[in-house]
């Protein structure tokens, strides 16, 4: 059965990725889609890194920041960046591009969530975005349709998505109201949803295609600290996800994080995601 592949990754920019060894891994990836966060760079740097494909590319307001990015081995049909309300700068962390899955149209999204710091402006930006994701979110699982979110989305969702769970309840990416908004995503679509920070809401139906995939069990964690032992001793967090519409999710026959093969040989803090849809 033929498949598309699609990746994301954050690359924590783009020109020291491409140094340090993203083209390598490229080489013998067979990534159709790529999908990038913190570009961090310019149109000619995406074109120095990624020789033969093409993209549509959303810098941020602020030079050398964010960026996402969506690669691609043929053309997007369509793409747009535009996000949340119209007060929101969303510059370098929305796009979204249209392909064809076989005869089906087909949304991709490249997201690259705030980061955040518990009680600070910092935080306040971060509740925004995860708002108007929830919004888009709405609109995009319309009809049936196959749409599929992809990138950093800067929470862990569950317990069994960071390692050390319980040192981090109070911090930025798994505060306890971050983590109810992912509990209203994939909650059933319509359905009453309490969420772990006592909240309810209405579920949207969304699939963690990670999760589905790998089942009960601890991560597979997608970034680790470049401080200290993270890697090696496999303390991370699974903070970066394929979310897709339950129409596209039924059609994932393959799923897993490109973690590299030791420390010395990482070109990011965070590993691809890398999952095939069949069509």
């Amino acid at each position: 059965m033929p498949h598309l592949r699609i990746a994301t990754v954050n690359v924590n920019g783009i020109r020291a990725a491409a140094r340090n060894g993203m083209s390598t891994w490229l080489d013998t990836a067979d990534v159709d889609i790529l999908t990038l966060q913190e570009v961090r760079g310019q149109d000619e740097h995406l074109e120095a890194a990624l020789p033969g494909w093409t993209f549509v590319h959303d810098e941020a307001t602020a030079k050398g920041r964010a960026g996402v990015a969506i690669a691609s081995r043929t053309p997007a049909l369509a793409a747009r960046t535009e996000f949340g309300p119209s007060d929101f700068d969303s510059k370098g962390r929305w796009i979204e591009a249209d392909f064809l899955l076989g005869d089906r149209a087909l949304t991709v999204v490249s997201a690259y969530v705030h980061t955040g710091e518990a009680d600070t402006p910092k935080q306040e930006e971060k509740w925004k975005f995860l708002d108007a994701l929830q919004t888009r979110l709405g609109e995009l699982s319309r009809d049936d349709a196959l749409s599929l979110v992809t990138g950093d989305l800067n929470v862990g969702h569950r317990e069994l998505d960071i390692k050390n769970w319980r040192g981090n309840r109070k911090k930025a990416g798994f505060l306890p109201r971050e983590r109810a908004y992912f509990d209203r995503f994939l909650g059933e679509a319509g359905a009453e949803i309490h969420g772990v920070d006592g909240s309810v809401g209405t579920g949207l139906g969304w699939v963690d295609v990670g999760r589905r995939f790998h089942g009960e069990v601890a991560g597979p964690y997608t970034w680790w600290s470049m401080r200290g032992q993270a890697f090696d001793n496999d303390s991370g967090w699974r903070i970066d996800y394929h979310l897709a519409t339950p129409a596209l999710a039924e059609r994932v026959t393959a799923y897993h994080v490109a973690r590299a093969a030791s420390y010395d040989q990482r070109w990011s803090d965070h590993a691809p995601v890398v999952v095939d849809y069949s069509y």
